[in-house]
């Protein structure tokens, strides 16, 4: 780990010398908070799956970096994961937020494990695995965390293609368990307001008030 503090166009330069034609786009973006306005640097840096690896270990030699997750989507021909971290903590307005980004093929969907390098890692990943059906090579725990063990093979929540969560798994959880005399969704709809009653409710209860004692009663 480098001691000497590098600026977000210095971090940039350093990927882009390393890792040449790997890296498809590197950018800086920055927001300013606070009365102070203080500034706070994202890097972004967009890069091939096969050098994924040796870019954070690139990053490991500027700072050892903190792993705050990994997020995915589905982009239709692809899968494009993020690995979101952040270097330079524990300074006073100094802390910078790198962000991998890689895309996989629907064909291809591997990505190595990095639980050797940052053991926290592997919860995130088993996410990815479970959730967007992305094989994780050498992973040390592919058991599900959050979709029970019955859950259906093959399906996978977040992907918005041919394997996400067919119609018919589909329930409304509001729905679920609840009272017969209950009104026949949870919310009103504002443009409702005043012309749909549902049965059960009062005027007070509908507009999101609390009823009078006169109107309980009638309603008891």
């Amino acid at each position: 780990m480098s001691e000497a503090r590098l600026t977000p166009e210095e971090i940039v330069e350093v990927f882009t010398r390393e890792f040449g034609d790997g890296i498809r786009e590197a950018r800086i973006t920055e927001r300013r908070e606070g009365s102070k306005k203080i500034a706070n640097y994202n890097i972004w840096i967009d890069i091939d799956r096969d050098l994924f690896r040796p870019a954070l270990e690139k990053l490991m030699e500027i700072h050892f970096p903190h792993l705050a997750v990994v997020s995915g989507s589905d982009l239709g021909d692809g899968l494009e994961l993020l690995y979101h971290f952040t270097i330079y903590y524990g300074t006073r307005h100094g802390e910078y937020t790198v962000t991998f980004t890689v895309l996989l093929p629907k064909d291809d969907l591997r990505m190595p494990t990095i639980t050797d390098l940052i053991p926290g890692a592997l919860f995130t990943e088993r996410e990815k695995q479970e959730m967007l059906g992305i094989e994780i090579v050498d992973i040390p725990d592919s058991r599900r965390l959050f979709l029970p063990e019955e859950f259906p093979e093959g399906v996978y929540p977040w992907r918005k293609d041919e394997t996400g969560v067919p119609d018919h798994m589909v329930k409304d959880l509001w729905a679920v368990g609840r009272p017969a005399n209950r009104p026949a969704r949870p919310v009103v709809k504002k443009e409702e307001q005043g012309e749909v009653q549902a049965e059960g409710t009062t005027e007070a209860a509908v507009k999101g008030k609390k009823p009078s004692e006169e109107e309980e009663q009638r309603h008891e």
